[in-house]
């Protein structure tokens, strides 16, 4: 049994788990973080933290460059097509995104001339920017005759829920303060956003009045979040119990399902399955429960729900988070 301080896996754990939490703290403090819903959630976290300023704003010039083209490719689609009115409603949304995101990168080469002395530079990057607006999301919309302009503002929420959860990310990794303070800034900028654009949502949702789609997701019966927390908690003490002391304390940590002290009782564990296959499944339910607590919060109904259920959707990312790189290194 090894003793004494933690491993250097173990620190780096606990650091990143710490790190998020602190930086969806920050960054909520005095908003009204909306629901992040994203499919699966950890796709859109960056493939290695920050290092430079200027490889920041070169990466969000990017991202905001190659959203506002995905738009405005099916806001003009229509101008060849063979005359389907349908699709009119959709393509009138997705020019108003383009334009939002043209906006956008002339704002983001504004606050790199500030910061910097230049406009943002390709030669910057150090990895492939993470695509926030898929091509591919947008045209199954974009391309669809029954896609409604309430499909379309919904998918933009959803892109902006996602950048949200990106620069969450690139906050809690980033090493230098001022990298940590900008992508705070721009994941401020899509809670904005995202609440703006759940307000047109919602008008675009009672102009419609008998829309199959929108009845069969407000009919939907979510998972009960009690019972996934229940069998993630026992996943999670299967995994647990095949490691060290020390990095079994980094799991007791994760709320809202914390692991019990060693000294408390429970009941008799049986490990179904290998521990790959432990692992898979707990990461599956912690996604799971992610999005649940999400909805919770698009769904309440008072600011008491909001923040509860808000306070458990970043816990539940940050968990998850922690699990993908217990599970990435071990």
């Amino acid at each position: 049994m090894r003793r004494g301080p933690y491993s250097s896996r173990t620190r780096r754990f606990v650091a990143l788990e710490q790190a998020l939490r602190n930086s969806i703290r920050r960054i909520c403090r005095g908003w009204e973080c909306p629901a992040m819903r994203t499919e699966p959630l950890l796709t859109v976290a960056p493939v290695a933290a920050v290092q430079s300023v200027a490889e920041l704003y070169a990466i969000a010039l990017t991202q905001a460059e190659t959203a506002a083209t995905h738009y405005q490719r099916h806001a003009t689609a229509g101008d060849t097509a063979s005359g389907d009115t349908s699709l009119l409603s959709t393509q009138s949304v997705f020019e108003v995104l383009a334009r939002r995101e043209r906006q956008r990168a002339e704002a983001i080469t504004v606050g790199a001339v500030a910061a910097l002395n230049k406009p943002p530079d390709a030669a910057d990057l150090l990895w492939s920017p993470t695509d926030l607006v898929p091509a591919q999301e947008i045209s199954e919309i974009g391309d669809s005759s029954l896609g409604t302009a309430y499909d379309a503002w919904a998918l933009a929420v959803r892109h902006r829920e996602r950048a949200f959860v990106f620069w969450t990310y690139v906050a809690a990794l980033a090493g230098d303060p001022t990298v940590r303070s900008t992508a705070e800034g721009f994941a401020r900028e899509a809670l904005r956003d995202g609440d703006a654009l759940r307000r047109e949502r919602r008008l675009a949702w009672r102009s419609l009045r008998h829309d199959a789609t929108g009845e069969r997701e407000a009919a939907r019966e979510p998972a009960s979040a009690a019972l996934l927390e229940s069998l993630l908690l026992k996943d999670i003490m299967a995994w647990a119990a095949q490691l060290t002391p020390s990095e079994r304390g980094v799991l007791m940590t994760l709320a809202p399902s914390p692991l019990p002290p060693d000294h408390d009782p429970h009941d008799p564990l049986v490990a179904e399955g290998s521990l790959d296959e432990i692992k898979s499944r707990a990461l599956r339910r912690a996604e799971q429960l992610s999005n649940l607590y999400l909805e919770d919060a698009d769904r309440a109904l008072d600011q008491a729900g909001l923040e509860f259920a808000q306070r458990l959707a970043a816990q539940s990312i940050a968990r998850l988070a922690a699990l993908r790189s217990m599970a990435a290194t071990g």
